[in-house]
């Protein structure tokens, strides 16, 4: 006896869907077995709870539907949990002046609201909320110099001396709570950055200048409000110098961010200006060294210098983006103009982040950290922690003058001056339930800002019935399953609608004996899954149609159609037979039984040659069509065909003069004096208005009532006729004799003329051949002269 392996979607008691399409209901195509299930499907996805709502045939996952559908299948209890907000902490934005007496500490002034907020998210559905931004007056400052302090930069150390105070004195125009700190680096002390010789390691510059032992960074001075400390600390500063050009700017952002404590980190605006006139080394340059330990982000200052720039290799960019980020610090890169391409690139990569020129003495330097401040400080961004799997968030940003942006435009406002305000849109979305029974925290912040929104996100994954589930409920086939929302939760190693099957005891062939119909051998109609001796019916890919009964013998789309349309448009289908609605019948519910549409023009069925049967008239008189058996090809019209009997009742002319009385004997005229006086159209029923003509051409009008093929009213005519009048000879005479008089005449014309034109011709070529002519004027060849002449051939002319 063969037993065959239960599958893992029998276990869960899930039926299968056969070429299942992307377009279809999801709530139905997910099959799921409990309401928790259900509910992470979509927000549109419902649980019905009802216990009697399942049809023979149906399994579990038909009570996961979307809302409409199980309404109108007739379910009383949709569980259908949603999400909401709860906001824990509201303070609101910090209003004051400048010059206000009220002196406020860091963590007293506000300048993001709401604080913190609690969600609840059902999968699918959307959760949103506000938060309200305003760049506070006053706001307190800490802000740290950290310059190159290689030879190339010696002129540059110059103008610093004097910064502290001259950038105390700039900036108490934008707050009164200013500090400043200052630090340098080098390059990494290995070759080949630096020189390891013994004389180079005490002066790396040339024998004539006095320069400072390389080193990787060092802290001179912490953040303080003393700007004239400042004055003296970097005075005492000595330039140093290293063998490449890029510098190891990078070991010291590192270490300047990382090193809170040292360096005297408050939570407030926090400033970086990083000075240099070369480029940097970045992650993988260590090796040129022989350092392959990647940098490992922690602090490594002992005495205020950095000790493992020769342990570990220089940072990625991408790490210093996260440290920077982390510690709210905005960046501003003070460069000459020759290194602008390369620090706008990484500017780029760095968020709240800025590059100014720098003068080749740096003698701009203050102003330069002035306008990089302003323009780092009028740009919020806002930008959150990494979210749980599944939960995605979006931001719409409603910024100065009305503009909003959306996407990752959203995230951001720019322009914004001291005391304005702007508000951001955000919405967050899970998928599923990523943390069954415990909450995620996510946290949004603007770049650059110490404050920050806490947000406690707790996921819907059960319905609130599923704490009221009934253990070992006697209604799950003895206490295998856990009666909830409506349906039985099978314990382990249990399946069945009802928990009725052991995974372990089931033969297949007394299951399959139990889905047979009559003996069959077909397995629940070969439309359904035979589970633990009972059909659950095979889902259709439309979740409209589906199987029912015992054994899936019924469905509801297989029933007649007709137009195209399941039962007509007019009935439903019930185990593949059509319910027509009232005033339907037939298999396809196509055949009407109002007869309105068989009512003629006249008012009668079918126009009296015909019978209505569903709705349409069937002819019995073959010369006749029509959807009302009104058409007729072949036909003379009523009024020729009647036109006989009226001409000689009312004129004693016609066809049937001789035979009138005997002939028309159902007509009974009247006689009207003139057209007008006859019945107007559609004035009463079956009246029709003729006019025909007579041997004579003339037009003669009648009505008459008619009803169907015979005359049943009186026939009304106009006792003149309208004759065609007589042709008036005399003009007719006139216009003939007039026409050939004028014709006459203009063949003369026409004669004449041509013969002046030939004429003319002629003498024209007359006279030019008698121009060509020409007489011969010359000598007669053999004319002779009677003179002859004789000359003396002796006489000499003497």
């Amino acid at each position: 006896m063969e037993v065959k392996v239960v599958v893992m979607a029998a276990l869960l008691g899930i039926v299968s869907v056969c070429n299942a399409q992307l377009d279809g209901n999801e709530c139905t195509k997910a099959s799921a077995q409990s309401c928790g299930e259900c509910i992470q499907v979509g927000e549109m996805c419902g649980w019905c709870s009802t216990e009697a709502f399942l049809k023979q045939g149906e399994s579990k996952s038909a009570r996961c539907d979307e809302i409409k559908a199980l309404e109108s299948k007739g379910c009383s209890k949709v569980e259908n949990p949603r999400g909401n907000i709860t906001i824990d902490e509201n303070k609101p934005v910090t209003n004051r002046k400048k010059d206000g007496s009220e002196k406020l500490k860091p963590d007293q002034i506000t300048q993001i609201q709401p604080q913190k907020l609690t969600l609840k998210l059902r999968a699918g559905e959307q959760q949103k909320f506000s938060l309200r931004f305003k760049r506070a007056e006053d706001y307190p400052i800490d802000m740290y110099y950290l310059m190159d302090l290689s030879y190339s930069m010696k002129d540059d150390l110059e103008n610093v001396k004097n910064l502290g105070t001259d950038l105390m004195h700039e900036m108490q125009t934008i707050t009164s709570d200013f500090r400043i700190g200052f630090g340098s680096f080098v390059e990494k002390t290995v070759m080949p950055y630096i020189s390891t010789t013994p004389a180079k390691l005490l002066n790396p510059c040339t024998s004539d200048q006095n320069c400072t032992s390389p080193f990787s960074y060092k802290n001179v001075l912490s953040l303080t409000e003393d700007g004239k400390r400042f004055n003296t600390l970097v005075s005492q500063q000595q330039i140093s110098g290293n063998l490449d050009s890029p510098e190891g700017g990078f070991d010291a952002i590192m270490q300047v961010a990382v090193c809170g404590e040292q360096i005297g980190w408050r939570n407030v605006t926090r400033l970086l200006v990083f000075s240099t006139d070369a480029g940097f080394h970045f992650a993988g340059d260590g090796k040129l060294g022989g350092i392959v330990l990647p940098n490992d982000g922690k602090c490594h200052l002992t005495n205020n210098m950095y000790t493992m720039s020769h342990y570990y290799d220089y940072p990625s960019i991408a790490h210093l983006v996260q440290k920077l980020s982390d510690n709210n610090i905005q960046t501003i890169f003070a460069v000459t103009e020759e290194f602008q391409p390369v620090y706008k690139e990484l500017k780029n990569l760095i968020p709240k982040s800025a590059v100014g020129t720098l003068s080749a003495n740096s003698s701009n330097v203050i102003k330069l950290i002035i306008d990089a401040y302003n323009s780092l400080s009028s740009e919020v961004i806002l930008e959150n922690s990494k979210l749980p799997e599944g939960v995605s968030i979006s931001y719409v940003s409603h910024c100065k003058n009305g503009v909003s942006e959306t996407g990752d435009n959203g995230r951001k406002c720019s322009n914004i001056s001291i005391g304005d305000e702007v508000l951001f849109d955000v919405a967050i979305t899970a998928k599923g339930c990523p943390s069954p029974g415990k909450s995620e925290t996510i946290k949004i912040k603007p770049l650059g800002f110490n404050e920050e929104v806490v947000v406690v996100l707790n996921f819907i994954c059960e319905c609130e019935c599923h704490k009221s589930g009934i253990p070992n409920s006697p209604d799950c086939h003895f206490g295998n399953g856990t009666l909830e929302c409506g349906a039985c939760r099978c314990n382990e190693g249990r399946i069945g609608r009802v928990c009725e099957c052991s995974k372990d005891d089931v033969r297949t062939e007394d299951l399959d004996a139990n889905c047979r119909m009559d003996n069959g051998t077909d397995i629940c109609s070969n439309n359904g899954d035979c589970v633990c001796g009972t059909c659950e019916c095979k889902k259709r890919d439309n979740p409209e149609e589906r199987y029912e009964g015992k054994y899936c013998e019924c469905d509801n789309f297989n029933c007649d159609r007709s137009n195209n349309k399941l039962c007509g448009g007019h009935g439903r289908c019930v185990c593949r037979k059509c319910v027509c609605d009232a005033n339907y019948t037939g298999s396809a519910c196509d055949c009407p039984l109002d007869k309105q549409p068989c009512m003629a023009s006249n008012g009668q069925e079918c126009n009296g040659r015909g019978q209505c049967e569903c709705g349409v008239c069937k002819c019995t008189d073959t010369k006749f069509q029509g959807p009302t058996c009104e058409i007729c090809p072949t036909c003379p019209g009523v009024c020729a065909e009647h036109k006989n009997c009226v001409q000689c009742l009312a004129f004693k002319s016609g066809e049937l003069k001789d035979v009138c009385e005997s002939t028309c004997k159902n007509f009974k005229p009247i006689l009207v004096k003139k057209k007008e006086d006859l019945p107007q159209p559609n004035s009463q029923p079956f009246l029709t208005h003729c006019k025909e003509r007579d041997a004579n051409d003339c037009w003669f009008f009648f009505t008459y009532l008619g009803k169907g093929r015979h005359l049943t009213a009186l026939v009304r005519l106009v006792h003149q006729r309208k004759c065609p009048a007589g042709p008036d000879i005399i003009p007719i005479v006139a216009g003939l004799v007039a026409g050939i008089v004028l014709i006459g005449l203009a063949l003369l014309l026409i004669w004449k003329l041509l013969m002046i034109i030939h004429d003319r011709r002629e003498f024209a070529k007359f006279e030019k051949e008698k121009m060509n002519a020409k007489w011969d004027t010359g000598e007669n060849p053999i004319y002779k002269s009677a003179v002859t002449t004789v000359v003396n051939p002796k006489y000499e002319g003497k």
